[in-house]
């Protein structure tokens, strides 16, 4: 299964967002990560939709949303036609998740869902492995880039990895939280074949994206 990094774009240069884009337009084999929050579930706040129907205009790339929101049903309907191509939500913030996930897949072609890092793998039931087409795993908490990955997040993508493969699901293993060039291969090595890299990627010299990524993967 091949690797996919999630440039997240909460770390880009906002004053010049568009040029930002462009410069990932190069690389192969990328989504762009895309964090909507709501100062609510976490204490920050990022872009809405105004912002997100402008950058389906200029990537060339799938747009991977990952709602760090309180109430992700009342995004569903408001963003299925800015052009996203994943919706994932917390698991923690639904009382219903069979029903949003089907909710999700009326408008969107891939339905993830997120679990913190104090979220055991055991909350999740079963069945929904099967439905699902991405997991992912928080490697910090929420809320703020450029925070330190935690370690024990490897053993959970592992335990996930083996959920995966006994019962043949096809969900995505992503991983998002202080990715970097030193964590990454024993990521891969535990599981995870989607990694968003944001303070890693856009701290990159000469805005040299492509090198990070690279290095990354």
């Amino acid at each position: 299964m091949s690797v996919i990094i999630s440039p997240s774009l909460l770390s880009s240069d906002f004053l010049e967002l568009g040029a930002e884009i462009e410069r990932l337009n190069f690389v192969d084999d990328i989504w762009l990560h895309l964090d909507v929050m709501d100062g609510h579930f976490v204490p920050n706040l990022s872009f809405g939709a105004p912002v997100l129907a402008k950058i389906k205009t200029v990537s060339k790339h799938k747009l991977d949303a990952h709602f760090m929101v309180t109430n992700p049903d009342a995004y569903a309907d408001s963003f299925k036609d800015l052009g996203l191509h994943n919706f994932t939500f917390h698991w923690e913030t639904v009382a219903h998740q069979d029903r949003m996930i089907a909710k999700l897949k009326e408008h969107y072609p891939s339905v993830g869902i997120s679990l913190n890092p104090a979220t055991p793998l055991s909350v999740v039931p079963s069945y929904i492995w099967g439905k699902v087409d991405l997991v992912l795993l928080m490697s910090v908490n929420p809320g703020f880039g450029g925070q330190k990955f935690i370690p024990e997040i490897v053993d959970k993508v592992i335990e996930l990895d083996q959920i995966r493969h006994k019962h043949g699901f096809k969900f995505s293993i992503q991983v998002d939280g202080g990715v970097t060039d030193e964590n990454a291969g024993y990521l891969i090595q535990a599981g995870a074949n989607n990694l968003v890299a944001g303070s890693y990627v856009f701290s990159a010299p000469n805005k040299d994206y492509m090198s990070r990524i690279n290095k990354i993967r």
